[in-house]
C-alpha cells in the first residue's frame, strides 16, 4: 500500500533531520514522483535540484532544518509544477536515474581497479 501511495503522488517530501541512506526517494524517482528532501545523508546524495534554465535535476532540496527553507522548497516545485513541459521534465530526469546494484557493483570495481593500479603494492602479494 505504501508504495501505491508513493506512486499516485505528485511530490514526496521527506524533511529527515538525518538519514543516512533512504530508500523513498529512490521509489519516488522511479515511479515520477518529485522528491523535496533535506540535503542530508543519502537524500543529499541522490537528488539534484532541479534547474529550470536546464532542465537539469531530479526533485528540490533544502539545507536548513527549518520551517521556512522546507516551504521555500516546496514553492520552488509548486513554481515548476505550474508548468506541465517543466513538471514532466523533472519526472522523467528521475525515472532515468540508475540505482541499480548492477551500476554500484560496476563502479566499486572500477574503483578498486583503480587503487589497484594507484598503489604501490610488493611483488607477489596481489595476484594480476
Amino acid at each position: 500500500m505504501a508504495h501505491k501511495v508513493e506512486a499516485g503522488a505528485d511530490m514526496f517530501l521527506m524533511p529527515s533531520r538525518y538519514e543516512p541512506s533512504g530508500l523513498n526517494q529512490m521509489y519516488s524517482l522511479k515511479y515520477g514522483t518529485v522528491p523535496i528532501v533535506r540535503a542530508t545523508g543519502g537524500l543529499d546524495d541522490t537528488i539534484q535540484p532541479f534547474d529550470v534554465s536546464t532542465g537539469q535535476g531530479n526533485g528540490f532540496k533544502f539545507t536548513a532544518y527549518t520551517a521556512k527553507a522546507m516551504l521555500q522548497a516546496i514553492q520552488e516545485a509548486l513554481e515548476v509544477y505550474s508548468d506541465p513541459s517543466q513538471w514532466a521534465r523533472v519526472q522523467r530526469n528521475g525515472m532515468l536515474m540508475d540505482y541499480s546494484w548492477e551500476r554500484a557493483a560496476s563502479r566499486y570495481a572500477a574503483l578498486y581497479k583503480e587503487l589497484l593500479t594507484a598503489l604501490p603494492v610488493a611483488e607477489g602479494m596481489i595476484p594480476e
